[in-house]
């Protein structure tokens, strides 16, 4: 009859209010609160004070870092390559309230590109407070193109900027963190630095590196007490396929599709404050399709390859059409 309940949801309803279920639940989500809260203090415990430095801090992911790790209570050495960028979100990141003791940032300017300015930056960066407790290597340009149409200058300028000069700077810094026993490298690399996706290969070749680098990184300055952390974030919404360089080392000038349904990097600042907060060694930012795409390279590579191959063709189509 309508309106009548039918026996198996009585079952369900009494089984929920059951003296013995609801008790159990309710410590379960008592538990479950009580973990999230303790979780958030210990990552709130690690930022607080500690000598945060970020590079590429004057946009997307970057300057979304600069403002979870500020509001945190971090001391902050922000950098990037434009002077008035920087001066203009610290003085955001300075006129900003919260219940938080804050800093006020030091900033340091050079190209991540030129190997010898980004040494000479490393002796500045550890005048501003004598010491870095956590490098975030954040800074890097993308591309978008054929291999067969990329000079290889144009190779060498992604390496340049996404590889070497983050190990320049990591080089540069590390001896000071040795000697103190004590210090955290955390780098953003890619999803790209796991698995490789047509018309990127410039870019998906200097986060492979990067990954490689770090991993024999961590492993080397365990004895030493240094923390080493590689987090993967899958298509974030920024400027980053704007600013990308294409096969003739011009812009590519526009926010690909991929780009546009990215997340936002203010989610994935919160996603790198408990990455470091936690400690963890390796992290994959994404959703289960990229996730699944890497685990898939590694048991099923002749599928992998095949959708790739499949890829390619379907953008070529799209670009000739």
């Amino acid at each position: 009859m309508a309106g009548r309940k039918s026996p198996l949801k009585e079952k369900v309803m009494d089984l929920m209010s059951s003296t013995s279920i609801l008790p159990l639940l309710l410590g379960c989500l008592g538990i479950f609160g009580i973990y999230q809260l303790l979780q958030r203090m210990r990552i709130k415990a690690y930022v607080q004070n500690t000598v945060v430095v970020i590079t590429g801090a004057t946009s997307g992911l970057g300057r979304e870092c600069a403002r979870v790790f500020h509001a945190a209570g971090a001391k902050l050495v922000l950098c990037g390559r434009n002077v008035e960028a920087l001066e203009e979100l610290t003085r955001e990141l300075t006129a900003s309230h919260t219940s938080q003791q804050t800093h006020k940032p030091y900033t340091v300017t050079f190209d991540l590109a030129d190997t010898g300015a980004t040494v000479a930056a490393a002796a500045e960066i550890l005048q501003c407070f004598g010491y870095v407790d956590v490098l975030i290597n954040n800074a890097g340009i993308s591309y978008r193109g054929t291999i067969t149409d990329t000079t290889v200058d144009v190779d060498k300028r992604v390496m340049e900027t996404n590889y070497f000069g983050p190990i320049a700077l990591t080089k540069a810094l590390l001896p000071s963190m040795i000697k103190r026993k004590q210090g955290h490298i955390v780098t953003i690399s890619s999803i790209q630095g796991k698995i490789s996706i047509p018309f990127r290969s410039a870019y998906a070749a200097s986060k492979h590196a990067t990954q490689a680098f770090f991993d024999c990184l961590r492993a080397e300055m365990e004895q030493d007490g240094i923390q080493v952390t590689v987090i993967s974030p899958a298509y974030i919404y920024t400027n980053l396929s704007v600013n990308a360089i294409t096969a003739d080392g011009s812009r590519y000038g526009a926010v690909d599709k991929n780009t546009a349904q990215g997340r936002s990097p203010a989610e994935v600042a919160q996603d790198v404050l408990a990455a470091v907060g936690k400690r963890k060694k390796d992290v994959i930012v994404a959703d289960w399709l990229p996730s699944l795409a890497v685990y898939l390279r590694t048991l099923a590579p002749g599928l992998f390859f095949s959708i790739m191959a499949f890829r390619a063709r379907k953008e070529r189509k799209s670009k000739n059409s």
